[in-house]
């Protein structure tokens, strides 16, 4: 359907790589707007909110079955005004919704579908739906006409659910606080995750696992406060895992998004920007506490793909790429065995087959039937290479020389593929992130090219991710800064600017994390509870304005503004930081005190001010 005739048009102007993807869907999307939400005023219909992200597997195979779909797409205009949000661009609209629908299921994901009334209420919230029925799920054919009766015939039954899900919203972000912590809430959390460490394959809890690098981080911080070897024990064999196992591209280099299976294998195959920061920084922090160059190389094999793939022309990082290629989920990445041995010398074919736990039946599975594809995910769970050296009487450097020219050359193979889509809108968060990982691991790994990028990313933001008044905005793309930026993109940038200049004694950097933490406490701190807003005071308010402290895929922006304002007090000395670290620490006390283990990086920051101005000084001349 043609750009001109396509209902869905209003997309076509976007610049959001997600909602590009569906311009021309037959679904008569809006972008999130007032024009939408004054449109269903006008007819009387409800919103159907959709909420997703540009490598979302799951948001890929509902757009193919419904959004795609001429009667799917019929029935969605007839009934609602359709609204698509890019969960990446609008996280202020994501969180509302996804802490509605976590309380009304208790389950979230992506993509998320909310249907809402003309004032952005929400009365009913799910993640994917199907077109169809599958026992016991409604399908979208089935759920769609119940909604239109209910909207036309008992309005009243849908006030209720919309105020109750309200009122629940309202209750969920209420007073939180309590006194100020000491280290018992840390040995909590601790042993929390003592009890759901997995001894077998590390990890915590069963399938799926996720990296989570910021617990991580905490149980290595805690090794060393304690002197601990379980705690050092549970962080180290998880990182270890993640990398032999199939999470990590053992070609290119880069994380995938998390393991669908506890053992390990078969990731998630899109690849996150955050993700490649935040566990290289954990490498990192493995590295220093261990001396062990196993994690201080899996550290620079991250940041190889990062500064090869993600890197725009201009020195700054895309947010991420898909999962799926050819409209198959891992495709790019899966080799067969004929394959192989087609591209290798015997002998190549032979170790790298047996190194990489390449079968003839293949390990990857069809995710509908279940059934062995004879496609392989490369991983190293099964051996090393000293064990395989010693078991063919070879020499070990040998062994790795003939596997990483093996390597090379499937590598080189695998770039005649068509490659996952690429998600290249820069985002001031994720690339604060980017620039902090960078910049600490240009000093651990006396790598002065590491710095330099992290310079070069930071001196972007400041120049083009700023807007008139010296505030930060959120997003770019082909050339164009907007969204006024929300928390997250003040701490952590912050962060990456504390670690600059940690890492150059450039005081200019410091400066700037000052001044931007002056205006995140000017324009996101609560007054009256303490901690900080997602959105700023001059900002559009969804709903309402939500303070978070959990930490899911990400610290939260509460826990990271903690660990700045801490780090900032030590740098320059501003009492105002300090003060306001004590009272966030103070905000959420009660509310982390319940499940600590929920929050790793805030409980990282009560380590710092529990140390106090020692340890702060000791980071500053280390990491």
């Amino acid at each position: 359907m043609s750009s001109e005739t396509t209902p869905s048009n209003r997309l076509a102007k976007e610049k959001s790589p997600y909602l590009l993807q569906h311009a021309h869907n037959p679904v008569d999307w809006f972008p999130w707007s007032q024009e939408a939400f004054d449109k269903a005023a006008l007819e009387d219909k409800p919103i159907f909110l959709s909420v997703g992200y540009a490598t979302c597997h799951w948001c890929h195979v509902m757009a193919h079955e419904s959004f795609e779909d001429k009667e799917a797409a019929e029935l969605i205009n007839r009934v609602f005004i359709p609204v698509k949000v890019d969960r990446e661009e609008r996280p202020d609209v994501d969180a509302v919704y996804m802490k509605a629908a976590q309380i009304v299921s208790g389950r979230g994901g992506w993509p998320l579908t909310a249907f809402l009334t003309p004032q952005k209420e929400p009365f009913f919230l799910a993640t994917y739906i199907p077109k169809k029925a599958r026992f016991p799920q409604n399908g979208l054919m089935e759920l769609i006409p119940k909604i239109e009766r209910l909207w036309k015939d008992d309005r009243q039954k849908v006030r209720q659910s919309a105020e109750a899900i309200l009122q629940a919203l309202q209750n969920a972000d209420g007073d939180t606080g309590g006194h100020f912590p000491d280290e018992a809430l840390l040995k909590q959390a601790a042993d929390d995750f003592r009890q759901r460490f997995d001894q077998v394959h590390g990890g915590f809890g069963q399938a799926p696992k996720f990296p989570s690098p910021h617990n991580l981080i905490f149980l290595l911080r805690y090794s060393r406060r304690t002197m601990d070897p379980e705690i050092l024990k549970m962080a180290t064999q998880t990182l270890r895992a993640m990398r032999l196992g199939g999470m990590f591209d053992h070609l290119g280099f880069g994380f995938h998004r998390y393991s669908t299976d506890k053992e390990w294998l078969v990731p998630h195959f899109e690849k996150m920007l955050y993700d490649q920061a935040l566990l290289s920084l954990a490498y990192l922090e493995a590295f220093q506490t261990t001396g062990n160059s196993f994690y201080a190389d899996t550290a620079r094999e991250t940041f190889s793909y990062v500064l090869h793939d993600l890197r725009t022309p201009e020195g700054v990082f895309c947010s991420g790429e898909d999962a799926d290629s050819e409209g198959v989920e891992g495709k790019f990445y899966l080799w067969s065995e004929s394959e192989i041995r087609s591209l290798l010398t015997q002998e190549e074919a032979e170790l790298f087959i047996r190194a990489f736990g390449v079968k003839s039946a293949g390990n990857f599975k069809d995710e509908a039937s279940g059934r062995l594809t004879g496609e392989n995910i490369l991983h190293r769970l099964t051996v090393s290479d000293a064990e395989m050296a010693e078991a063919l009487n070879m020499d070990t450097d040998e062994l790795r020389e003939i596997l990483r020219l093996a390597g090379h050359k499937l590598l080189e193979a695998r770039k005649s593929r068509i490659r996952p889509q690429l998600d290249d809108k820069a985002l001031t968060d994720w690339n604060g992130l980017m620039i902090a990982a960078l910049a600490a691991g240009g000093k651990v790994l006396e790598d002065e090219s590491y710095i330099e990028a992290a310079e070069q990313a930071a001196d972007f933001l400041l120049d083009q991710l700023l807007d008139e008044r010296g505030r930060l905005l959120h997003r770019y793309k082909d050339g164009e800064s907007a969204i006024s930026a929300f928390l997250d993109d003040y701490a952590f940038f912050i962060w990456g600017l504390i670690e600059l200049h940690r890492s150059t004694g450039n005081e200019a950097r410091l400066q700037s994390a000052s001044r931007l933490a002056g205006q995140m406490i000017e324009h996101f701190w609560d007054a009256e509870r303490g901690g900080f807003f997602l959105s700023a005071d001059d900002g559009e308010t969804v709903l309402l304005r939500l303070r978070e402290i959990f930490d899911g895929a990400l610290p939260s922006g509460n826990s990271a503004a903690l660990n700045d304002l801490l780090e900032l007090t030590f740098m320059d000395q501003n009492g105002t930081f300090k003060t306001k670290a004590d009272e966030l620490i103070s905000a959420f006390s009660g509310l982390v005190s319940r499940h600590p283990s929920a929050f790793a990086w805030y409980l990282c920051g009560l380590d710092t001010a529990l140390e106090g101005d020692t340890a702060g000084q000791n980071r500053k001349s280390s990491s």
